[in-house]
């Protein structure tokens, strides 16, 4: 696990300030990040390693802070959550910074986030990463409402659903608010369509946790995209395939053949 926090700075949009780091390689090629539900960019990227995974490889390594979590600001209303509101919040980072299109790479929640970004702006997203999430982005992940519960809940031991424990837990440790979180998950868990997934033209690799039950196939939702991968990220959960070396590996193989083209 890596400690060290990078520099943060905010920026604006939709009247929400939202915090962001810009680090790794300047000139090189940009890297958008985006976290999945409950975590931040602290523990989603910097701390499993991906931030010097990738600023080792030379690339310019982007994520911020989704609206309800983080460092950023947090709206209670679940409208102000839904999956396009929040990837025009990632493409409102990409205006700031100036830069006109990068690799898109998103986890769970974050993988929803960065699929109706590169359906909405598909001149943006030179590729697609999706981690922790596969053919439950078009058929869904199951009832999530006990774990908005299980997050507004007295205090753990009050919680008896196994995966509202689980994200109720999360959000503990990570001293999240909980309140936001609720309104997140209520507010952020719109299908994507499979006609839709097919449409999408990027490159994509599809990294899911052999032991994720949160997920579903990745297989599946490659199948339904023109140009995407599976890859099977061996004995690893939706909590911990997200840093795995396995992962790691392909995606920066990934990048390195996706660079090579001509």
């Amino acid at each position: 696990m890596n400690l060290n926090a990078p520099a943060f700075s905010t920026f604006s949009h939709e009247g929400l300030d939202l915090a962001y780091f810009d680090e790794g390689d300047p000139s090189g090629d940009p890297v958008l990040l985006i976290h999945g539900f409950a975590s931040s960019a602290l523990v989603n990227w910097v701390h499993p390693g991906w931030l010097k995974t990738l600023g080792d490889a030379g690339y310019r390594v982007i994520a911020m802070d989704n609206r309800g979590h983080g460092a950023s600001d947090k709206p209670l209303d679940p409208e102000a959550y839904r999956p396009w509101v929040m990837a025009d919040d990632s493409m409102a980072l990409l205006d700031h910074l100036r830069i006109p299109e990068a690799h898109v790479f998103g986890y769970s929640m974050g993988a929803r986030i960065s699929v109706f970004s590169a359906l909405a702006h598909p001149h943006r997203v030179r590729s697609l990463v999706l981690g922790g999430l596969g053919i439950g982005m078009t058929d869904g992940v199951g009832d999530w409402d006990p774990i908005a519960d299980a997050l507004l809940a007295p205090s753990l031991d009050d919680v008896s659903h196994a995966r509202g424990r689980m994200f109720r837990a999360f959000a503990d440790q990570t001293k999240s608010d909980r309140e936001a979180l609720a309104a997140c998950i209520r507010g952020s868990r719109d299908l994507v369509t499979r006609a839709d997934m097919g449409r999408i033209d990027a490159p994509t690799l599809i990294g899911v946790g052999t032991n994720d039950d949160i997920a579903g196939s990745a297989q599946e939702l490659a199948a339904l995209m023109p140009h995407a991968i599976a890859l099977d990220i061996p004995g690893r959960d939706h909590m911990l395939a997200v840093g795995d070396r396995v992962f790691k590996k392909a995606v920066l193989d990934f990048y390195a053949e996706l660079s090579a083209r001509p």
